[in-house]
């Protein structure tokens, strides 16, 4: 039997493919998954062991502000003194202190090299020997003064920086210009990462990013022989209790578990969208495989006629999916390691550096790409199979294929509409639920989308039925045809209809909930933002000097200006997150909608507070409260006015005046900035000058400001239609499967309707006119699934956005509709060719 399987596999090699390419294109997904983060992970494994690898102890410690812990004034660093008295521990070598904070360089463009997050700045550290361990100098030398620094390798070469020529540095504070004294390479993280690394003096380094005198870590290397770990706890005695001393093992230990943890991530979203592809791949299997049990059910009842038992067909039929399983699986998996070297290549390509390291081919890989692509083509075989043996020799008299009886299909409708309604059911109690309702409209989704696949040949008549009219007053008998030819077998229609279904569902679904939270996010921002500008470090890199602010305020044609400074305060005995805000101006760049009291208080010694806050804590307008600062200073301040929670701001506003004197390093995310005539180029330009064309600091406008928050949902979207692209993909070759594969069975058909009159050209436009039915039923099945899901999760978050009202993308929706008629005209193209050329004569004597 298992010859007779190799026979069949090899005398239908054409009609396979397409169940082929669905196994091979998902297998594909899986191995180039797993070797690309296998390969990715043992590289940044290896980069990490480097660089702790003359580690010993590494201590870091935590700007406190010069507070006191335990009655004991806290220190913001580590001391000369303390890093004397670590350098004295038995069995030290050396100790190389470090200090470091946000610091960018521009690119010949004036745009800032990296992403605001990954651009650095640090000391450099000289040894006894003048060089600094971390770092290998290809040109020049570190930085020794304080009008000096050094850039790594691919930061020079793209800012096309030379050994002794100027270099602009970016930091929260004014940009400033250096002179650069040498070149080095480095395995920092930050610069693989696509960012940057400026190496300053040591006491620059300090003044920038701490305060002078003090460092905020120290790597220690040990004395041969030496215990890292009594290292470690000598070191532990004299460094603050909040410091975190680790060993150079515990350091390379933690940061592989990391990297772990966020390849895992990546891992597990990229097998998610693996395991939609060969889902919608086992329909694809499915139907090919019952489509060849139909069109050989003569074939089969024959080897049952001379003897075979139904284990030996069934058996037959399932060695047949596990070739093709073998064949796809083995194709797939080497597509599979090709993606993963592509998607590293590409990652440089993007401007992440990659640490070198070997091609990681694990065994898990290897049995999971064959496992996944054998196992899920033997499931999607085993009905069909299942079928092939239940046909009765009798069969083989007749040319008549098995039909299915009407308890199949009573029993089947019946399964549906129980896993359909259970499904909706959770669906609709999870959106009752709301924000804890989530698992329960995942689970509830999952019996839903079982429930209509089951479902979907009961709904192709009545759906199909509702364009018959349509397709016979455009198309005539063509048309006609096409309709009967797409509910003639409801079965094979719904199985290539529930491809597409389940990828439309996912699309529309991820859509309309991103649509919407898009729509709440930009009504937020126009509606809370007056302000023409809002002024932040690119990228994220930080909070803005108090430079830059005096700057703005400076600006010709600035009509307000106000930072939002994140300040801690502890009012009424209870922490609070509060913003630091110029009175009178704040009022003209943010849309506060004051419910008690006035917001011009804030310009005495008064704070205005969000009505929630107030209400829970029992305060009203009038009340005195006890404030107490970051340097633990208190004051009797009132509570001048209440306004509606806004959540761009913080639940208090204070004035900078009251907040300013208390805090030795402010931090200011954003400044917001009108001007005399709106935004304008001239204004920008204007803003920009005054703040000393800094490429680390950005100036967005209204328009800006919407595409920074609603941006990250489009970037989302986009890459979660590419992923499931793959399986749409698959669902098309489901579409040409089923047509090829359909034309073969119906060539005596075709050659009848040409004989009386149909012509070439009508019979590809029947072929095609089927295709656009059946992937526009699928279509309109996955948009109304993918529509009540999104309403659903809408339902979950409401709470959480502010302003949330569910939006119906009609014209996105419109555009995938298109587009699957778009699909069923280009899967049709090879089958109505095919049709279309078939030979009357021939055709018709065909059984």
């Amino acid at each position: 039997m298992f010859r007779t399987a190799l026979r069949t596999v090899l005398a239908h090699k054409a009609r396979l493919l397409m169940t082929v390419l669905a196994v091979m294109l998902g297998v594909a997904f899986v191995s180039g998954t797993l070797v690309f983060t296998d390969t990715l992970g043992n590289a940044f494994n290896k980069q990490s062991a480097k660089s702790y690898k003359d580690v010993a102890v590494s201590v870091t410690t935590y700007y406190a502000d010069d507070q006191e812990t335990d009655g004991k004034k806290q220190e913001p660093g580590l001391s000369p003194k303390v890093l004397d008295e670590i350098g004295a521990i038995d069995g030290v070598a050396s100790v190389t202190p470090r200090v470091e904070g946000f610091a960018g360089v521009a690119d010949p463009d004036g745009k800032l090299i990296g992403n605001g997050w990954s651009n650095t700045g640090t000391n450099f550290a000289p040894g006894e020997n003048g060089k600094d361990p971390a770092y290998d100098f290809t040109e020049g030398t570190g930085p020794t003064e304080a009008g000096q620094v050094a850039l790594d390798k691919d930061t020079a070469s793209r800012g096309e920086y030379k050994v002794g020529g100027p270099v602009r540095v970016a930091t929260n504070g004014p940009v400033k210009e250096y002179t650069l004294s040498g070149i080095f390479t480095t395995e920092d993280g930050a610069v693989n990462a696509g960012g940057s690394l400026v190496l300053f003096d040591p006491s620059v380094a300090q003044k920038l990013f701490l305060k002078p005198g003090y460092f905020q870590m120290a790597n220690v290397t040990a004395a041969p022989g030496a215990s890292d770990t009594k290292i470690r706890g000598d070191i532990e005695s004299l460094v603050p209790k909040d410091a975190e001393v680790q060993t150079g093992k515990q350091l390379a230990d933690q940061q592989a578990a990391d990297i772990e943890r966020e390849l895992s991530g990546i891992n597990q979203m990229l097998l998610a969208f693996a395991a939609i592809a060969l889902f919608v791949g086992i329909f694809l299997i499915s139907n090919t495989f019952t489509m060849l049990v139909a069109q050989r059910t003569k074939e089969l009842a024959l080897l049952r006629a001379v003897g075979a038992s139904r284990r030996q067909v069934k058996r037959s039929v399932l060695a047949e999916a596990l070739i093709v399983g073998l064949v796809a699986s083995t194709i797939g998996f080497v597509l599979g390691v090709g993606l993963a070297v592509g998607l590293r290549s590409a990652m440089g390509q993007f401007g992440a550096k990659v640490p070198a390291g070997p091609l990681m081919i694990t065994p898990v890989a290897v049995a999971a790409a064959f496992g996944v692509g054998v196992v899920i083509t033997l499931i999607a075989a085993w009905l069909p199979a299942r079928r092939a043996a239940k046909i009765p020799p009798v069969a083989a008299m007749s040319s008549v294929h098995a039909v299915a009886t009407m308890k199949s299909l009573v029993l089947r409708n019946s399964i549906g509409a129980v896993l359909t309604l259970i499904g909706a059911a959770g669906i609709i109690a999870g959106a009752g639920v709301g924000k804890d309702g989530k698992l329960l409209i995942g689970a509830g989704a999952f019996f839903s989308l079982v429930g209509v696949i089951v479902l979907i040949p009961l709904l192709s008549r009545p759906v199909i039925a509702l364009v018959q009219p349509l397709l016979n007053r455009l198309y005539g008998v063509a048309g006609k045809l096409a309709g009967q030819n797409a509910v003639r077998n409801p079965r094979r229609t719904g199985a290539t209809a529930s491809a597409l279904a389940i990828g439309l569902t996912l699309v529309t679904g991820l859509t309309t909930v991103g649509v919407t939270l898009g729509t709440a996010i930009d009504k937020a921002t126009t509606d809370n933002i007056k302000a023409d500008y809002m002024i932040t470090m690119a990228g994220g890199g930080g909070g803005l000097d108090e430079s830059a602010v005096k700057a703005l305020e400076k600006a010709p044609g600035v009509s307000a200006v106000s930072p939002q400074r994140a300040s801690y305060l502890v009012i009424a005995g209870e922490d609070s997150f509060a913003s630091g805000v110029t009175p009178g101006d704040i009022q003209q760049l943010l849309a506060l909608k004051t419910e008690t009291g006035s917001l011009d208080s804030l310009s005495g010694d008064a704070i205005a507070v969000a009505s929630d806050t107030a209400k829970s804590r029992g305060w009203k307008t009038g009340d005195t409260v006890t404030v107490k600062y970051e340097d633990d200073k208190t004051a009797r301040l009132k509570i001048g006015a209440t306004y509606e929670p806004n959540e761009f701001t913080s639940p208090t506003l204070i004035s900078t005046d009251l907040v300013g004197p208390h805090e030795e390093r402010p931090h200011t995310p954003e400044v917001y900035v009108s001007m005399d005539g709106g935004a304008t180029e001239a204004n920008e330009l204007a803003l920009v000058d005054a703040l000393g064309d800094n490429p680390a600091i950005s100036v967005a406008d209204q328009q800006d400001i919407r595409n920074q928050f609603g941006g990250m949902i489009n970037t989302a979207l986009n890459i979660m239609y590419g992923l499931l692209g793959m399986a749409l993909i698959i669902a098309v070759l489901g579409v040409v499967n089923t047509l090829a594969m359909s034309v073969f069975e119906r060539q005596q058909e075709i050659g009848m309707l040409r004989a009386i009159g149909l012509d070439r050209r009508r019979v590809k436009r029947m072929i095609r006119l089927e295709a656009v039915v059946i992937s526009v039923f699928g279509a309109l099945v996955g948009v109304g699934l993918g529509t009540f899901l999104a309403w659903a999760i809408g339902e979950t978050i409401r709470g959480s956005i502010p302003g949330y009202v569910l939006v119906l993308p009609w014209e996105r929706i419109g555009i995938f509709l298109v587009l699957a008629g778009l699909v069923g005209v280009l899967a049709a193209l090879w089958p109505a060719r095919s049709a279309a050329k078939l030979n009357m004569l021939t055709a018709i004597k065909t059984e």
